[in-house]
């Protein structure tokens, strides 16, 4: 399942993490006064719920108390960020010392309202050199205006995956690796009924799941913001022509209110009944996590994996993707940030524990170490997401003080064209870029 924290919830939380920009000031490891060889019990707070995850982190804090006698850790889970963020502003020995997110997007308010502590020093004082320990993006994700107050725990990457069977039986013989490619496979596979589908190629609109804009501007190289910190999605042509290419794939497959009233014949993302593991949809924009839980499903067919496809003049370019994933940090107000640290340390940089970690909950693994790992257990259908997560042209959403209000302001663009709303792609382009910028000039 993925880690990255839908957008809705990363805006539901803005607010309550920027009433912590005057309570939390922070302390770094020069000025932590706590001794990490005392005895001392850490309370740690992270968001899975599932049984299987849930004993995954117990299974890992046992191995790290083993390892550090002296700190015992009482683990909370199922928490969202909103009561994080209640626990923080509230103070007390009950407040979480540790925090897990899945929220990655809310990294540029965390970093900017000293919520969580700046991990540079820490690292500095360990001896722990990030650059060679996580992945360039994954830095990328977890900081912001060089404030480290996040380090990478697992990631997820995304591609595409499909129904090998399907395929076969439309005489498709590999996926498809460019856009244009993409829009043939996706009409042939798609089977009409009435005046609805049998089943559709891809489901193409912004509202399915995880075919997101900025899945697809991940393909595009396109670049959120440029050299002046200022929004540059009209300054950056990879926009307005991803935009294109999609809304040219929505008309082609029905157009938008003949999908989307399909759409919402679909079963929820996370259960048996997804519309993949039924067979309403041929390919799917997904994660790693995609191929096992359809596996358990039982579903009657065979699984394939591929990198999304990329334009056609970036052909080159193949197999790159967007990744997101979990963040790892230490409460601001926390009095044993050294001690915690231990706990983060661990946790996020320990390749043995990533490893672990990874191979419980099947997410991809977040350091370089572990990503080379000869324990990392991995599928053919996995390796597909470990080579994305690899490449050294995929990429993320930058850290913004706004959180992931951008985000949502350009997706709200972005519906607008797929329905056909927006006639001038550049100009409306333009029009969010101002709103863009006023959202982060009040956030900072």
């Amino acid at each position: 399942m993925p880690r990255t924290g839908r957008l809705t919830t990363a805006t539901a939380v803005l607010a309550a993490i920027s009433a912590l920009a005057t309570a939390c000031t922070g302390q770094g490891a020069d000025t932590a006064s706590d001794d990490p060889k005392a005895d001392v019990t850490l309370n740690f707070w992270h968001g899975w719920s599932a049984p299987s995850e849930a004993k995954a982190i117990e299974e890992n804090i046992a191995r790290f108390e083993k390892a550090h006698p002296n700190i015992k850790v009482q683990v909370t889970g199922n928490m969202t960020d909103d009561k994080i963020n209640q626990a923080l502003r509230a103070g007390g020995d009950k407040a979480p010392d540790v925090v897990s997110s899945f929220t990655t997007d809310s990294v540029g308010k965390f970093c900017n309202s000293r919520a969580f502590a700046d991990l540079n020093p820490f690292l500095a004082k360990s001896g722990v050199d990030k650059t060679k320990v996580f992945p360039k993006t994954l830095l990328e994700y977890t900081q912001f205006d060089g404030n480290q107050c996040t380090l990478p725990l697992l990631h997820d990457a995304y591609g595409l995956v499909y129904n090998k069977t399907a395929f076969a039986a439309a005489g498709i013989t590999e996926p498809p690796k460019t856009w244009s490619r993409f829009t043939e496979v996706a009409q042939k596979l798609t089977k009409l009924k009435g005046d609805s589908y049998e089943q559709v190629g891809l489901m193409p609109t912004f509202h399915g799941y995880e075919t997101k804009p900025t899945r697809l501007a991940a393909q595009w190289g396109a670049t959120y913001f440029g050299a002046d910190g200022k929004s540059n999605l009209a300054g950056d042509p990879a926009f307005a022509k991803m935009l294109t290419a999609q809304k040219d794939l929505v008309d082609k497959l029905g157009g938008y209110e003949k999908l989307e009233r399909f759409r919402n014949t679909f079963g929820d993302e996370w259960s048996a009944e997804h519309p993949f593991h039924t067979g309403q949809v041929a390919m799917q924009i997904d994660g790693e996590w995609r191929a096992s839980m359809a596996k358990e499903a039982g579903v009657p067919f065979e699984i394939g994996t591929a990198p999304l496809p990329v334009p056609d003049e970036q052909a080159a370019d193949y197999g790159k993707g967007y990744v997101a994933g979990t963040i790892m940090g230490i409460a601001s107000g926390s009095k044993k940030q050294n001690a915690a640290w231990e706990l983060v340390k661990y946790m996020t940089t320990d390749t043995e524990a990533v490893v672990a970690f990874a191979n419980a909950i099947h997410n991809v693994p977040s350091t370089l170490a572990a990503l080379e790992s000869p324990n990392l257990q991995v599928t053919p259908e996995f390796k597909t997401f470990l080579d994305i997560a690899r490449h050294p042209k995929s990429s993320s959403t930058p850290a913004k003080a706004d959180g992931g209000t951008y985000q949502l302001t350009f997706e709200d663009f972005a519906y607008g064209v797929e329905k056909g709303d927006v006639t001038d792609i550049p100009a409306g382009l333009a029009k969010t870029d101002q709103q863009i910028d006023t959202d982060i000039a009040k956030a900072k």
